[in-house]
């Protein structure tokens, strides 16, 4: 089952004011902050990225699922998290501080003609 378009435009629309994007991956999402992965969207479900402050930031709410079968484990956040913008924005911005950029894929040389 591959996330729905309303789903993915929820989230974006409660995510705006941190500077959320997405984009789709295999019929899922990944969401981007400042040129950072924070997290995804698979299913229908909102998964981010843990970092130790995050996990301070969701408290009692605390849940943790991989996304994908082979995925690490990510922050579960469920409906009526998402409906809370203020909290959920900060939990962006609490992830996008803690998570590294990516890193540079290596240039790729040239082939050789034989």
């Amino acid at each position: 089952m591959s996330t729905s378009q309303s789903t993915i435009d929820y989230i974006l629309d409660q995510t705006h004011a941190a500077g959320v994007s997405a984009q789709k991956m295999f019929g899922e999402y990944t969401l981007y902050c400042n040129g950072k992965v924070i997290g995804v969207v698979c299913d229908d479900t909102l998964f981010i990225k843990v970092t130790p402050q995050g996990k301070i930031h969701v408290g009692d709410h605390y849940q943790e699922a991989p996304p994908y079968e082979g995925a690490k484990p990510s922050i579960v956040i469920d409906g009526t998290l998402i409906e809370d913008q203020d909290w959920l924005n900060k939990l962006v911005a609490i992830t996008e501080k803690n998570v590294p950029m990516p890193k540079k894929k290596a240039a790729k040389k040239p082939k050789k003609q034989s």
